[in-house]
């Protein structure tokens, strides 16, 4: 279990602008640089061509990410593990891991691609934040080796509520770009098999990986939120293994490509909280992905009423207390897989 009040003991703040904080040379050759709290780099004496971001922590309660990453992170220290990828682990918020919340003041998955910098409340600890994670991750990327590159990043997250998918993956908006099949079948060998598309724009930090530097990003959601030392890891097993994978080999092993093997799921509506007045006309144990009937009254903003418009009309991240403005409920439907753009 991390502590709370050091969940990286090997690393400590600093102020931005420095270099490189730290810096060590294990016998295998790998390099380690600490560039921040919770932003460290290992560098393969002989990389190959994988960029790869790890990132955990945007919400500071979602332990069970941060574990896994401080697992993995120990392994190549130690040189158990021997990177053949360039690696950078984001633990991003760790003013909100040690006061164990969700975030200090601010939803920090709503302010990347400068969002950070616009709107109310410019300075705070998931604004600053949020702008030095953008300056790390441009670093990180443009520092690699001369050469066609595969740039991946894993946000890792786990869910306020029980799910009835209990893992997946939010593929953010491609720009017009088809849809992924190795990256999909990476995703299934980590047991995420489920997937929501985002079809437009968001401030999120998997779409601004997409967005900013092409990299294959996406969020990944691996269960349900619990305390430090509360997480079954057993649940985690393929994930672990298929990063590990990620990071030891130029091409892991997947399974061929079946449409079959997946369910894809599209955005119906997005509801936002606008009025005080905001209710969700369901229990707070109801969980993600679950369908309601026709003409069935979801949420209630003022005197704007929400109600089940199409078949087979499910919820994914309902949040009644998200600030004025703020998305408070998704509606979604699942569709072919056969339906998409593939490459």
């Amino acid at each position: 279990m991390i502590p709370k009040e050091n969940f990286l003991s090997w690393t400590r703040a600093h102020e931005w602008g420095t270099d490189i904080y730290a810096r060590e040379t294990l016998e295998n050759g790998t390099r380690i640089e600490v560039w921040d709290s919770g932003v460290i780099v290992f560098t393969p004496a002989y990389p190959n061509q994988r960029d790869l971001v790890l990132s955990c922590a945007v919400h500071g309660d979602e332990t069970a990410p941060i574990e896994i990453c401080d697992e993995l992170i120990e392994a190549l220290k130690e040189g158990s593990l021997v990177p053949r990828a360039r690696v950078m682990f984001l633990i991003a918020n760790p003013a909100a891991i040690n006061v164990g919340r969700r975030f200090v003041e601010e939803n920090m998955n709503r302010l990347f691609s400068g969002a950070h910098s616009k709107g109310p409340g410019l300075v705070n600890a998931e604004r600053m934040r949020a702008q030095k994670i953008e300056h790390y991750m441009e670093r990180f990327f443009t520092e690699a080796p001369d050469g066609a590159r595969e740039r991946l990043h894993y946000d890792m997250h786990t869910a306020i509520r029980d799910s009835q998918h209990e893992k997946f993956a939010v593929y953010p908006y491609t720009n017009g770009k088809p849809y992924r099949m190795r990256q999909m079948q990476l995703l299934k060998a980590m047991g995420v098999s489920v997937f929501l598309l985002n079809e437009a724009p968001t401030t999120t930090f998997s779409y601004y990986s997409v967005n900013t530097f092409g990299a294959d990003a996406f969020t990944v959601e691996l269960g349900k939120v619990h305390p430090f030392g509360q997480n079954d890891m057993s649940r985690f097993v393929q994930t672990k293994a298929l990063l590990r994978d990620l990071l030891t080999e130029d091409e892991p092993a997947v399974d061929d490509f079946d449409a079959d093997d997946f369910l894809v799921y599209q955005v119906l509506r997005t509801i936002n909280r606008t009025q005080e007045d905001f209710v969700l006309n369901f229990p707070d144990n109801v969980a993600n992905f679950t369908e309601f009937s026709l003409g069935y009254e979801l949420a209630r903003d003022g005197e704007t009423s929400y109600v089940v418009e199409t078949e087979g009309e499910s919820i994914i991240f309902p949040n009644a207390k998200v600030a004025l403005g703020q998305r408070a409920l998704l509606t979604v439907v699942a569709i072919p897989t056969e339906s998409l753009e593939l490459v």
